[in-house]
């Protein structure tokens, strides 16, 4: 299968309310194509993370992969990091709300508060099961993309409709600021 073979789904589509289900041994073959395809989309569309939902694929996968870019310009760098079947074991005590925007919400920006860190575990793309802390942008990212796994998306988490903007107005007005 070719990437392109995947789409990017929008909000409305119910594949994007879904539960996902576990990655099992037996898939690891077809999760590799599944993590290609979600690694070219959110190059492709200029995010810094995906999850398997957002393509269509009801599988508990994500890539989450913090860098600067035009939609995110203090974002720190990391290598992007493919978690299969995650889940957030610890969250700091510290909230934050910053603005977020996502693959399948186009055109859309909501401010959502979040957990500042957030201990993981999670199976790496060999099968082995690993555990990390993540802070600050990559914690975000993660808590974002684990909500597309449970049926979610940012949209759910903004306090009111006032803490929801186009993009016009959030790169004019709000990181302008």
């Amino acid at each position: 299968m070719m990437p392109t073979d995947f789409q990017i789904v929008e909000l409305g589509d119910p594949r994007l309310r879904e539960l996902a289900k576990p990655v099992h041994a037996e898939q690891m073959a077809y999760a590799q194509e599944v993590a290609e395809a979600m690694a070219y989309w959110m190059k492709e569309r200029g995010g810094v993370g995906i999850a398997a939902p957002q393509i269509g694929v009801s599988l508990q996968m994500m890539i989450i992969a913090s860098r600067p870019n035009n939609r995110y310009p203090d974002a720190p760098e990391m290598e992007p990091m493919l978690m299969l079947n995650p889940e957030p074991k610890t969250f700091s005590d510290r909230l934050v709300s910053l603005w977020e925007g996502c693959l399948s919400v186009p055109g859309v920006r909501g401010k959502v508060t979040r957990p500042d860190a957030v201990g993981v575990e999670y199976m790496d793309q060999s099968g082995q099961s690993r555990l990390i802390e993540l802070k600050g942008f990559p914690a975000r990212i993660f808590l974002h993309e684990y909500d597309h796994l449970i049926g979610k998306t940012f949209v759910d988490r903004v306090a009111s409709v006032q803490d929801l903007v186009t993009d016009k107005v959030y790169f004019e007005q709000i990181l302008s600021t």
